[in-house]
């Protein structure tokens, strides 16, 4: 008599879930140098692109480092959540965590959720460092009300959730942890220039660029936190008129779909190299 496995019950996935995450959490934490270098970067390079650039937009009292200061919280979140989590699941792979995390009864849903969930808690520090580095050395406003918070959390929760699970799957694309860090920060890079970050105004990137950006989660990102952060006189400088709040939804969403299936199905428990 043979049988089938049952498959997991989703409220059994989302407890495992968060259980995995809070241990993701506390292992994260006890590695300071990497939450220091993970935390730090980004506002070292806001702080120092927003001391490059200088200037009034026409029309508008916005300036030039309070335009890119969104577009730097997006990329960081994205750097946070792309980059090192999917660093981390090929380092997981390559020694053989995720070997031993097989013999347990732990669905691949929930080891993506708590995964996820970490790299979610740990933006959020990001992004409030990010944000004070913004008020303080350039003198960003914050949201002026309920509405754009209301923006800002869920634009933060999409993207976020976008990224984390993009991460995850491009990590399968890693042979190594050693060569996970150039499989994932080269196309972080090339959509950070795509999507305008280190650009003022976006406006300025050839259409081609702006064509390709625009299939991408981060370029909705930090239109997102633009939308929130800045005022709407600063429209004319996007490429686009309007903040698109449903077209941002519409793709973020998309993105969050898509890179579940794509977890799903391209998630590997060893490396190429164990088989």
């Amino acid at each position: 008599m043979t049988t089938t496995a049952r498959p997991t019950p989703l409220r059994a996935v989302l407890r495992l879930g968060l259980h995995r995450g809070v241990l993701e959490l506390t292992a994260f934490r006890r590695e300071r140098d990497a939450v220091v270098f993970t935390v730090a970067m980004p506002a070292v390079i806001l702080i120092l692109l927003g001391a490059l650039f200088d200037g009034v937009y026409p029309g508008s009292d916005v300036t030039s480092a309070q335009y890119l200061a969104p577009s730097m919280i997006a990329a960081g979140v994205a750097s946070t959540t792309f980059i090192n989590l999917g660093t981390g699941i090929a380092a997981d792979r390559d020694d053989g965590t995720l070997r031993r995390l097989r013999g347990l009864p732990m669905p691949p849903a929930a080891y993506v959720v708590g995964k996820t969930l970490m790299a979610l808690v740990v933006s959020v520090g990001e992004a409030v460092l990010l944000i004070a580095v913004g008020v303080l050395a350039f003198d960003l406003s914050l949201p002026a009300d309920p509405a754009r918070w209301l923006t800002l959390g869920w634009v933060f929760l999409l993207g976020g959730t976008a990224c984390a699970l993009l991460g995850i799957a491009v990590s399968a694309l890693a042979r190594s942890a050693r060569s996970a860090a150039a499989v994932l920060n080269l196309p972080y890079l090339v959509l950070a220039f795509v999507s305008g970050v280190f650009f003022t105004p976006v406006a300025a990137l050839p259409e081609p660029l702006r064509t390709l950006g625009a299939l991408f989660p981060l370029k909705w990102m930090a239109q997102g936190f633009r939308s929130a952060f800045l005022p709407d006189t600063i429209l004319p400088q996007e490429v686009v008129p309007s903040w698109e709040h449903g077209r941002t939804a519409l793709v973020l969403v998309a993105w969050c779909i898509g890179g579940l299936l794509l977890c799903l199905t391209t998630f590997r428990w060893q490396g190429r190299r164990n088989r």
